[in-house]
């Protein structure tokens, strides 16, 4: 364990968001994230949540008209923002009625670690990926977290460099720091975590489906990427740098509309709500229909999708909701 007298910061113990959370957030995020148990046992059970919910249909969450949906990008571990998430997916009651019942709609949830803010060097965002296994565990139909490039590299060691950073590196390095001769155990159990993440939601809408996902295999992928990965389990293979078809789906770029109206031949999807790539203004939209959303830097946004009427991707760019600033209902 940590020395006594390390700042809370170091220790985990600080609020998910700038402002104290109310009673309500304690349900989801009152866990000791020093403590390797606790941190542990979050993850394991996040694990069996992702595996066991009823939605859960092999490698993906399958979600069906009517009810809500909360679509996002990358959160990087932001913190304000990802309070606003979910508070905004009714997960959390509000500031103005905290008693009432909640409603809780569908929330996608990827990309969570690798912080670009570092606290003496090193990356706390294992704190953010705990919290999050805590609120799949407390919400399992309705929280889906999908698996992202940063969250595979993490636990298949692959080097990222994000503005100078190698970012595993520094994840690992506050594991060590927080939970010495634990932190083997606690990677382990990030990993079992990690591996039991769905490649993709899909939403059946009145007009289609919809297809939440970190990423799609780059063009140059395509010959060697599976299609039918969303119809079975993930296998070890599936994992493997380069070749296995999930880390190509998750780590693609430059899919253009051939592909894509490709993969709505292949999978019968009529819109596509993606992250991954940089999106300036926190929406970006791929002819001729995949939006990339951005929901981790100050032009962050999310997309709240009514599923009994689905937007079409043109509309879909004029309704999504700036996170910096914005209220969390």
């Amino acid at each position: 364990m940590p020395p006594d007298g390390q700042s809370a910061a170091a220790r985990g113990v600080l609020p998910l968001s700038p402002d104290p959370p109310g009673p309500s957030a304690l349900l989801v995020f009152s866990i000791d994230l020093a403590n390797p148990d606790a941190v542990c046992r979050a993850f394991l059970d996040g694990a069996k949540a992702n595996r066991t919910a009823s939605c859960r249909r092999g490698s993906i969450d399958l979600i069906n008209a009517p009810g809500r949906l909360i679509a996002t990008g990358d959160i990087h571990d932001n913190p304000a923002h990802l309070a606003r998430l979910i508070r905004a997916a009714g997960l959390l009651p509000s500031d103005e009625q905290p008693e009432a019942p909640l409603r809780p709609c569908h929330l996608t949830l990827h990309e969570l670690i690798h912080s670009d803010r570092l606290i003496n060097g090193m990356d706390f965002s294992y704190r953010a990926l705990a919290r999050v296994a805590l609120l799949k565990q407390a919400h399992p139909e309705y929280v889906h977290t999908l698996l992202a490039n940063h969250e595979l590299s993490q636990i298949i060691g692959a080097g990222i460099i994000k503005d100078g950073i190698k970012v595993v590196q520094v994840f690992d390095e506050a594991l060590d720091y927080v939970f010495a001769d634990e932190a083997d155990r606690v990677r382990a159990a990030i990993e079992v975590f990690i591996r039991s993440m769905p490649i993709a939601l899909r939403a059946r809408t009145p007009r289609g489906d919809i297809l939440c996902a970190h990423s799609l295999p780059g063009l140059g992928m395509m010959t060697r990427f599976d299609p039918t990965i969303l119809d079975r389990d993930l296998t070890d293979d599936d994992y493997v740098p380069r070749s296995g078809s999930a880390h190509q789906m998750v780590w693609g770029r430059g899919y253009d509309a051939e592909q894509l109206e490709d993969l709505v031949e292949r999978w019968g999807v009529n819109l596509f709500i993606l992250g991954h790539e940089k999106a300036e203004f926190g929406a970006k939209f791929v002819p001729p229909n995949a939006i990339v959303l951005n929901s981790d830097h100050d032009r962050g946004v999310y997309l709240p999708i009514d599923l009994a009427d689905p937007p079409t991707p043109e509309q879909a760019m004029e309704r999504v909701v700036p996170l910096a600033g914005g209220n969390d209902d």
